[in-house]
């Protein structure tokens, strides 16, 4: 049998895909050339804004179509699979209705495939025989109010800090030099490590103290079981205290990610390290340090603003003004001059006036990004935003919006020939950090 694998979305599901190639290769199938070719097809959904879930039902329904007209080997038709984040949401939806929305709107769909069932047993395809995507975890516990991802991939689940190194390893012994660490939030790797997973929202929401204090707190018990106050045992037998980041002004989230980027660059062979995407509100001293001290790390970061008024990151729930933002980029290139910033930006969001988007002009102005992701805002279900606030910005004026940032930015790179348009392709957009 021959599969064929389309990909929506970010380089997550990106990701995600070259491990499903890797689990129907193990149970004997070979790849097509096309999808006409496919017994079996596989459809990697994204639900980021409505344009992609809608490619997704154009894509099966003309599969159907074509299941039902052809001759031959597509008279009985490929088996079609869909996977990804709409059934993500679909298996964490407890009401069922959008199971039964996309069952309706995919009737021939002959089966719907939790990402989490394919796992990380077997070694993922990947086409590019120098780069490899590396996740290191999968999920988010922000809940920005536009972001679906956390009802689509669940709260952040780590890898154990063994088996990426692992991975890695295995890779350079097959002679690929690159590599790029992908989360959601890479910034708060190891989170779950060290606290237990059941017990990161609490920490999250105790009203006091930090994580050096907590022996002085009334902690529950499961969190006291778990806390390993003495640090965290590294698989080289090193143990280190967990670098503790902000949230909501104190010292809660504990990370690894520091120690695990310095260990990764610590594999020779290995030439190029990349990671994203990266939070600006827990971006710690340790991390710019470590990037600091490793040449093999690049000099490029993307750094997602969304916003560049006060109000507008307040309703968006993101957790840092614009100053500082601006704070921290100024900071990150006083320590590693060299390096470039590009961005996620959303304009349209809900409630956004011409003042505020002007000050996102400005503060774009000031920051001087190499390269823009920019959409306009998409009202996505269940997301606190489509709750509480009317998608009350028309169109025609985010997609004026959209053209001053997209000029200001990505056509002023291109025409000066700063970049190409594939440079920092890797840095895709809406890895929603």
């Amino acid at each position: 049998m021959q599969y064929f694998i389309q990909t929506f979305g970010c380089q997550a599901n990106k990701a995600d895909s070259e491990r499903i190639a890797g689990m129907l290769e193990a149970r004997g199938m070979s790849p097509a050339k096309t999808i006409d070719e496919a017994d079996h097809i596989v459809i990697n959904t994204c639900m980021i804004r409505e344009s992609a879930e809608n490619r997704v039902y154009g894509l099966v329904n003309n599969l159907a179509k074509r299941k039902l007209s052809a001759k031959g080997r597509w008279a009985s038709g490929p088996k079609i699979v869909v996977t990804g984040c709409m059934i993500g949401m679909a298996v964490r939806d407890k009401t069922g209705k959008f199971f039964q929305k996309i069952r309706e709107a995919m009737p021939d769909v002959d089966e719907f495939l939790p990402i989490e069932e394919v796992g990380f047993d077997n070694a993922p395809i990947r086409t590019n025989q120098i780069h490899a995507w590396v996740p290191i975890s999968n999920g988010c516990n922000n809940f920005c109010t536009f972001c679906v991802v956390p009802f689509t991939r669940g709260r952040e689940i780590s890898r154990s800090f063994h088996e990426i190194l692992h991975e890695i390893e295995h890779l350079v012994r097959n002679r690929f030099t690159e590599v790029t660490l992908v989360g959601q939030n890479v910034n708060s790797y190891g989170a779950d490590l060290v606290l237990g997973k059941d017990n990161v929202q609490v920490m999250r929401d105790l009203d006091a103290g930090t994580y050096f204090d907590t022996k002085k707190l009334d902690l529950p018990e499961s969190v006291k079981t778990v806390v390993p106050y003495e640090g965290y045992r590294l698989p080289n037998g090193i143990k280190v205290t967990p670098v503790y980041v902000k949230h909501l002004g104190r010292l809660r989230i504990p990370t690894l990610f520091p120690y695990l980027l310095d260990e990764i660059c610590k594999i020779e062979s290995l030439e190029k390290v990349d990671f994203i995407s990266s939070n600006p509100w827990d971006f710690t001293d340790e991390l710019i340090e470590v990037i600091k001290k490793n040449k093999k790390i690049v000099r490029h970061l993307h750094f997602a603003l969304q916003s560049g008024d006060n109000e507008v990151l307040k309703r968006m729930n993101r957790w840092y003004t614009r100053e500082e933002y601006l704070n921290l980029v100024n900071k990150i290139r006083h320590e590693i001059p060299k390096i470039t910033f590009s961005t996620d930006i959303i304009v349209g969001f809900c409630g956004e006036t011409d003042e505020q988007f002007a000050n996102t002009v400005e503060l774009v102005k000031q920051i001087d990004f190499t390269k823009a992701y920019i959409s306009m805002y998409s009202d996505r279900p269940v997301t606190a935003a489509h709750k509480v606030y009317q998608d009350n910005i028309s169109h025609k004026v985010k997609k004026q919006r959209w053209k001053i940032l997209d000029d200001l930015i990505n056509q002023k790179n291109l025409q000066a020939g700063t970049y190409t348009v594939d440079q920092y392709s890797s840095k895709r957009a809406f890895m929603p950090a």
